[in-house]
């Protein structure tokens, strides 16, 4: 099965709770009336849409049914798609290189999103593109947060730079900075401690590891990795708000979109953030971290068939 058949089954509970319901909004209504689209904006908000997202999507199909001078109810679902393709639109944003030397990204995010995870993919995709990768294991809080990056280090076959636990996150980054320029690495990838987004002694912290990565490799970090949890939903977006107000968040990596029906999340991502959503997360599998295709995404949640 290709990523995009895997992407279309991990996409559901989303497509049950999303697009289905949609269509039992609209399905057997005779006209289109005020209340349809209170309904419709009701299961846009349950789908993990979000308020403003979900307001501004009603509008636009309001409009288009306006300016297409539509009737009936049934044709409703044809315009829905097409605002919402319009909203998400087509662009793919790929994480930020350096072709001067190292690239240094760095991954920030709350505990249990998946950020280890997602650092070891990342590590295999660069890998396997004949990329040299180096992790650093800043999360120097949990003793386990350096045991599983160094599990992942050893299975996808690349060195990790690491201090004892409740060491210096800091230190690390310096430490890490440098042996990717000494070994010659194409790509960093620095961890970092799980922040409760809502401590702000901890966001300080993070404050201070970016700050040392840029002064020992001026323009670095290239990319400032969110990692967020797809099964969250609105909670999603709160993070990402808080986040980006301490570092200077580049790109958002969306996992574990499989199995939740608030993959609806997406959306309000894309259309109410000013960070793109660069790669999404649709299981446990090495190759299962991609990036992250706007149209393919609608394609999929609307269950279209793809040759692959």
């Amino acid at each position: 099965m290709g990523f995009f058949s895997r992407l279309k089954e991990s996409l559901t509970k989303t497509r049950e709770s999303f697009v289905e319901k949609i269509d039992q909004v609209v399905t057997g209504r005779k006209g289109i009336d005020e209340d349809l689209y209170e309904e419709l904006e009701e299961v846009l908000i349950q789908a993990d849409v979000g308020v403003n997202t979900a307001m501004t999507l009603v509008e636009r199909v309001r409009k288009g049914v306006k300016a297409r001078n539509v009737q009936e109810a049934s044709r409703l679902k044809d315009i829905f798609q097409e605002e919402l393709e319009y909203l998400m639109g087509e662009k793919i944003t790929p994480i930020n290189t350096n072709p001067e030397g190292p690239t240094v990204i760095m991954v920030v995010g709350v505990n249990g999103v998946g950020k280890t995870t997602t650092i070891g993919k990342m590590a295999h995709n660069y890998k396997a593109q004949g990329k040299k990768v180096l992790l650093a294991a800043g999360d120097t809080f949990r003793a386990a947060a350096i045991d599983q990056l160094e599990i992942w280090a050893g299975r996808v076959g690349v060195d990790l730079i690491k201090h004892q636990e409740g060491s210096d996150p800091g230190a690390v980054a310096y430490d890490a900075v440098h042996a990717a320029r000494s070994r010659n690495v194409d790509v960093l990838l620095m961890d970092t401690a799980g922040r409760l987004h809502t401590k702000s002694n901890l966001m300080d912290e993070l404050k201070k590891v970016y700050k040392i990565i840029a002064r020992e490799m001026p323009g670095a970090p290239h990319e400032v990795l969110l990692v967020l949890d797809a099964t969250t939903g609105q909670n999603a977006l709160n993070q990402a708000k808080i986040f980006s107000e301490a570092v200077n968040v580049s790109g958002i990596a969306l996992t574990k979109l499989d199995g939740t029906a608030k993959g609806g999340v997406v959306t309000a991502i894309v259309t109410e953030m000013a960070i793109p959503v660069k790669l999404i997360g649709i299981g446990e599998a090495m190759d299962d971290l991609r990036q992250f295709d706007p149209k393919d995404f609608i394609d999929a949640l609307y269950g279209v068939n793809k040759d692959e």
